[in-house]
């Protein structure tokens, strides 16, 4: 039945003014906006709607999305400069910028103005 439709993951903030400066001034991904909701266009063809819920949101309790980058210091380098907090989880080892390196991926977590939790993992 769907073998041939296009799908794509969604979300929800609870300001999509902001959720819209965060994605594609800070984090620079090319999105479009349709009724009042965005579309994310990440690389490699995928997309991601983001929708609002206003003051009924809460942010998913998982990490929501994964940005595959070569260098996991580098881009949280480059996130901390743009003023993204990095977040840092107790009981994981973690190196002085915030990346995991307790086993496994190099991977960091932050957030978005709704609370809602990403990632750069390195690859």
């Amino acid at each position: 039945m769907f073998e041939h439709s296009e799908a794509a993951s969604s979300f929800s903030v609870d300001d999509i003014d902001a959720a819209r400066g965060f994605y594609g001034a800070t984090l620079g991904v090319p999105m479009t906006e349709e009724n009042g909701m965005l579309w994310l266009h990440i690389s490699g063809g995928g997309s991601v709607f983001i929708y609002p819920k206003g003051p009924g949101h809460s942010p998913a309790s998982f990490t929501i999305l994964n940005f595959s980058v070569p260098d996991a210091h580098a881009a949280v380098a480059e996130l901390t400069a743009k003023g993204v907090e990095i977040l840092r989880y107790p009981g994981m080892e973690h190196a002085e910028d915030g990346v995991m390196t307790g086993g496994g991926p190099l991977i960091a977590w932050f957030a978005d103005p709704a609370g809602n939790v990403l990632s750069v993992i390195e690859r």
